[in-house]
């Protein structure tokens, strides 16, 4: 797949994630197949004020190419300035957030409220698309409800704009993540667009991905939620794909393994207090389906430093190994 003038290489892609998606996780999903990464959303208007914040959710590294940035606002202008602003740390490409359902967005018109005005969501598109050199993606939802399924309208018009690719979310903002994907809405945004559809949402694994394609049409898939805990279903995907092989999930071991990697990385990027503290999320989600995984995440609360990370992951390997 293209996205612009950028070839993309493999079979899915990490979504972008409030709180989860920071540089140590793209860097794992990276590593572990992702075809390219998305950041968490971050502010246009905290860009253009020179927010702390919202710079140090900018910052990408090395090891987690190819990489494209994801902001969110309505102001066409001040969405230029920020795009200018995250094209200048090298970034493979600008993704325009019109999906989020979170109050705190959407209730200020920004994120999935623009389904719901899409003269202007085209605005920042041209606006944006003409600000910088890199490709402009966006992700976008099925609609507002269930009176405004809209979405390929929209991608029309978003394409016309300048977008080089689109993200579909087959759900609305009325029903945020429940209850399944419409597929159909994906379809038929892949059929009024000449440019790459990215169908996101219910891919939690190798079965999941093969519907989407296979219901949608899409031309790439995109993984949110699935990928929590679980950045080996890149690999599971591509594997699949380029053989025909279906992987063994991985064993408790690798998970563990890998958990600990992960958390190493927080760590690195943010300092132990903060990392140890989102590292209880993160530990949740990795022993996710072993058995006694409600114990165990009991004690993912309370942890505190890396020390007592390793050891409830040893507990977790011996435990698996007495089964």
């Amino acid at each position: 797949m293209k996205i612009g003038n950028v070839e993309i290489k493999g079979h899915a892609a990490l979504s972008p994630m409030a709180g989860i998606t920071d540089k140590a996780y793209r860097e794992i999903c990276i590593q572990c197949g992702a075809a390219y990464t998305v950041t968490e959303m971050i502010s246009s208007k905290g860009l253009t004020m020179k927010d702390r914040k919202s710079h140090l959710l900018m910052e990408i590294g090395e090891n987690e190419f190819p990489v494209f940035i994801q902001i969110f606002g309505r102001e066409p202008d001040t969405m230029a300035l920020a795009a200018k602003k995250a094209e200048a740390t090298g970034c493979t490409g600008i993704d325009i957030n019109m999906g989020c359902p979170a109050p705190k967005v959407a209730g200020h018109g920004a994120g999935a409220a623009l389904m719901k005005e899409p003269e202007l969501a085209a605005e920042i598109v041209n606006k944006v698309s003409n600000a910088v050199a890199v490709p402009v993606t966006c992700k976008i939802r099925s609609g507002w409800d269930e009176n405004s399924v809209n979405a390929a309208e929209v991608a029309r018009l978003l394409e016309q704009a300048g977008a080089a690719a689109i993200t579909v979310h087959g759900r609305t903002r009325k029903q945020m993540y429940a209850p399944p994907v419409n597929y159909e809405i994906i379809k038929k945004v892949k059929e009024n667009v000449n440019i790459p559809v990215i169908g996101n949402g219910d891919i939690t694994d190798i079965h999941s991905a093969l519907y989407m394609y296979e219901q949608t049409g899409c031309d790439f898939a995109a993984i949110g939620r699935g990928a929590m805990g679980n950045p080996f279903i890149f690999e599971q995907i591509n594997r699949y794909f380029e053989t025909g092989e279906i992987m063994a999930p991985p064993t408790v071991e690798e998970r563990m393994n890998m958990m600990i990697n992960h958390i190493e990385k927080l760590c690195l990027l943010k300092g132990n207090y903060i990392g140890m503290r989102e590292a209880r999320k993160h530990a949740g989600w990795y022993i996710k389906g072993i058995r006694g995984a409600a114990a165990f995440r009991r004690e993912t609360g309370a942890l505190e430093t890396m020390d007592q990370l390793k050891e409830l992951a040893e507990k977790v390997i011996m435990q698996s190994k007495e089964d």
